[in-house]
């Protein structure tokens, strides 16, 4: 998951209000909401808040790992890691896949 909760923080450090970006730099109220929620941002709006602010990705953006679908990417890596070995004994050894 996404969480932009830096973002009020550099903001903050910044001395830039919600306010300020809305009325000076043509940030729109949505997209504040957007950030509240934590809700999916394009990258050229990212980049035009860290230039608006100053500042890196890191200091407004920050990955949080979701466990459920983290528990499903690490199955999903065994099961790759298994046909990988197994493609790799069928080359080693000569053996054709078997037909399903």
């Amino acid at each position: 998951m996404i969480k932009y909760d830096r973002l009020w923080k550099t903001m903050e450090e910044r001395h830039i209000s919600q306010y300020d970006l809305y009325t000076y730099y043509e940030v729109s109220k949505s997209l504040l909401h957007k950030f509240r929620k934590n809700e999916n941002i394009e990258i050229f709006t990212l980049d035009r808040i860290c230039t608006i602010l100053e500042c890196n990705i890191e200091d407004i953006v920050e990955h949080v790992p979701d466990e459920q679908y983290t528990q499903y990417v690490k199955m999903r890596r065994k099961a790759a890691a298994a046909d990988h070995s197994r493609a790799s004994r069928q080359k080693e050894y000569g053996e054709t896949p078997s037909e399903k």
